[in-house]
């Protein structure tokens, strides 16, 4: 085993029990998104750097983008987000599409760094945007999807809660301690990485950045006062919209909410596990200018994202990932000798044809057969001997009571289809 070539480091191999773990999760983020009214959608895996340049951020598109030149000289990326990709997306036929927009996708992504518990380089990610709004009422809908999804997969708001800020209200208050618009980037950007630096280290680069010891004194207290939201009309709405949407135990406000990227303009959240261990479960905010900042007209827009790795370390720690992912529907046709290989082949065709998933075994002992479709996580074989084959019936054994039936063969998928 030791010549066995290796992974590309940061990927993960998924082996069929892995990926009916990311299936089982699609079907619980597809059920939120749907039930807002949301439509799927996808982009190009490959996209042009310049796409990224202007709004992602220094650090994702100099630091974190997988970027080379194709054949013809020109630099892509592998893409590492795709809020762009969007907004590319909607300005190319932003005079066909309907607003506002309810959009929302599951697929691969790429960063380069430093793979760790909770990072990897290649992951999944769900993205949900509703474009086309400036309401709060918008960016209320899309924390309703948030939280939907939370207590879609078991998760309690003791467990995960949203936290939300204002980037305007930011602002506001930042402006009245004194900060000048061309300090502002900077500060907010410590902002959002004050709980990953030390307390000292924080300090200094605040003071760095030219404020005053009274300043950043003022700054801590501001990040210190979780009322703050009722300084803010929009905030006031906010809470009262997720108060009528009957998700409000999942949201708090936090002042210490900025979110790296620089498109954010509005309404900013994260989930973040209560218990300290995971930070940023998923992200987001709303946006003003992007469809713009790619070529079309103005559009606001708010939305998310969700990558794979993080949420599914959550719910392992707390114990809700569903042992049984195996599909117990899929039914196992055995085959009892040599000579009724035939039939059985003939009966898992018919099944098909029916609208069944059958797995067809091969001539062995019946045990052997019994004890591989146990392991696949199957409930029921149906056997098909000389005498069952005589008679027109087929054996149904349920794999987990060690029942079995012998069934008529013309009543066996009315039986098959029957729930109790």
């Amino acid at each position: 085993m030791k010549n066995v070539i290796k992974s590309v480091k940061g990927t993960r191999d998924f082996y069929p029990d892995e990926m009916a773990k990311r299936q089982w999760l699609i079907r619980k983020l597809a059920e939120a998104s749907q039930a807002y009214g949301y439509q799927m959608y996808d982009g190009p895996c490959l996209e042009t750097i310049d796409l990224y340049a202007a709004k992602s951020g220094e650090e994702l598109v100099k630091e974190q983008a997988f970027v080379f030149n194709d054949r013809g000289g020109d630099p892509i990326t592998l893409r590492p987000e795709l809020t762009p990709t969007l907004t590319r997306m909607v300005a190319s036929r932003q005079n066909q599409l309907t607003f506002p927009l309810r959009w929302w996708s599951f697929g691969p992504f790429w960063r380069y760094e430093r793979p760790q518990k909770g990072r990897t380089r290649e992951f999944f990610q769900w993205n949900i945007d509703q474009i086309g709004s400036d309401s709060v009422q918008a960016d209320a809908e899309i924390l309703a999807v948030a939280a939907a999804f939370l207590k879609n997969v078991g998760l309690s708001p003791d467990q995960v809660k949203l936290f939300v800020n204002d980037r305007r209200l930011m602002d506001a208050q930042l402006s009245k301690i004194g900060i000048r618009a061309e300090q502002k980037p900077a500060v907010l950007h410590l902002i959002d990485r004050i709980d990953k630096l030390p307390e000292d280290i924080w300090d200094e680069k605040m003071l760095a950045e030219g404020l005053s010891e009274a300043q950043l004194k003022a700054i801590r207290a501001l990040l210190e006062n979780c009322d703050l939201w009722r300084e803010s009309d929009q905030m006031q709405t906010l809470f009262s919209l997720l108060e009528l949407l009957e998700v409000s135990e999942y949201v708090s406000y936090d002042p210490k909410i900025i979110r790296g990227l620089d498109y954010y303009t509005g309404t900013v959240f994260e989930a973040h596990a209560t218990n300290g261990e995971f930070r940023a479960i998923l992200g987001g905010g709303h946006y003003a200018n992007l469809v713009a900042d790619v070529g079309g007209m103005p559009l606001p827009g708010v939305g998310f994202a969700m990558g794979d790795v993080v949420i599914m370390l959550v719910l392992e720690a707390y114990g809700l990932i569903p042992e049984e992912l195996a599909d117990p529907e899929t039914l196992f046709v055995t085959v009892f000798s040599e000579e009724t290989l035939g039939d059985s082949l003939r009966l898992a065709s018919q099944l098909r044809q029916a609208g069944f998933k059958v797995i067809q075994a091969e001539p062995e002992k019946l045990a052997k057969q019994f004890k591989y479709a146990d392991r696949l996580g199957l409930s029921k074989a149906l056997v098909l001997g000389p005498d069952e084959i005589a008679n027109g019936k087929v054996v149904v054994k349920d794999l987990r009571t060690f029942e079995q039936f012998n069934i008529e063969r013309e009543s066996l998928i009315s039986h098959l289809r029957r729930k109790d």
